[in-house]
């Protein structure tokens, strides 16, 4: 059973100030992706293994650990099973429906009792100095405007001897097969788009930099792969990304603002199902991955 203890639940006063701080000068964030049913559901595919294997043998039973930007929370999941009931997992995130989704994973699993959802700002986290034996950030980096700055924040609420461990892509160090011209549209619209929202589609190959401005003692820099190869996993992302491109708040912003029409995204998106269907065809996702140690 998850015990709230002053360890993890911040004094009436702190969360009273972070109240106010929000309404003075918290950074604003804007997800690209939105948070619609084609966007989460393809979250939902991610595991702690396929997606922080590099950080598991470090988190042991009875360990606190805080999952920052836990989504649906497939991830937050598997960590509260590997802590077990001795430890504890906060999962955070911005979105309040995101949350629900993940209260609702969460119970299907068996593990609600494990974990304490909460929606909060990584920028002005409301945990004391020195509170989580591992912090964890999958795929959010890429979607801050101070990826630095939330860094640090992660650094200050890891204990002395944890690990702050973060991952994320580098679209465009992705590789696909076949060669298609609908994809490659895709992938250029998608990194105006990020970096039109503020964030960085490239996240991957910085990621190690952003940890070492952050202020960590040591950083360990990692490469993982996603490689899809598969009929199963091949429908999955391709024609997951064909309904994000033309169906989601991306789509939408690409047409507002004037970068493609919707029957431009159309055609992106039939050229991804096209992509699903060839024999051959396979694609890979690089991500860098950062172990730091305050």
């Amino acid at each position: 059973f998850f015990h709230v203890n002053e360890h993890v639940r911040p004094p009436t006063t702190r969360r009273a100030m972070k109240a106010t701080r929000r309404l003075t000068n918290a950074v604003k964030e804007t997800y690209v992706h939105g948070h619609e049913k084609a966007v989460l559901s393809s979250h939902k595919w991610r595991t702690a293994q396929n997606s922080a294997g590099y950080l598991l043998k470090f988190i042991k039973p009875g360990s606190k650990l805080l999952d920052v930007g836990c989504g649906p929370g497939t991830i937050t999941c598997d960590f509260a099973k590997l802590v077990g009931e001795s430890g504890q997992v906060v999962a955070i995130d911005t979105s309040t429906s995101v949350l629900d989704e993940a209260k609702a994973v969460a119970e299907s699993q068996g593990v609600s009792k494990s974990i304490l959802f909460e929606s909060e700002n990584v920028y002005e986290l409301p945990y004391e100095d020195d509170t989580f034996d591992i912090v964890h950030a999958h795929q959010v980096l890429q979607h801050l405007s101070d990826p630095v700055s939330a860094l640090s924040e992660m650094r200050r609420v890891v204990k002395p001897d944890g690990y702050v461990g973060a991952r994320d892509a580098d679209f465009d160090a992705m590789i696909w097969y076949p060669l298609s011209q609908e994809m490659e549209s895709w992938l250029k619209l998608y990194r105006k788009v990020a970096r039109d929202k503020g964030g960085e589609p490239d996240a991957g190959r910085r990621i190690y930099g952003w940890a070492k401005a952050a202020g960590f003692s040591t950083v360990d820099p990692s490469v993982g792969c996603w490689c899809f190869t598969s009929q199963e996993e091949k429908e999955w992302w391709g024609y997951g990304w064909a309904d994000r491109v033309s169906k989601t708040a991306l789509g939408s912003h690409i047409v507002k603002s004037g970068l493609a029409t919707q029957e431009h995204l159309e055609r992106i998106a039939a050229g991804w199902r096209v992509w699903v269907d060839a024999d051959d065809a396979w694609f890979a996702v690089m991500h860098g991955e950062i172990l730091g140690r305050k």
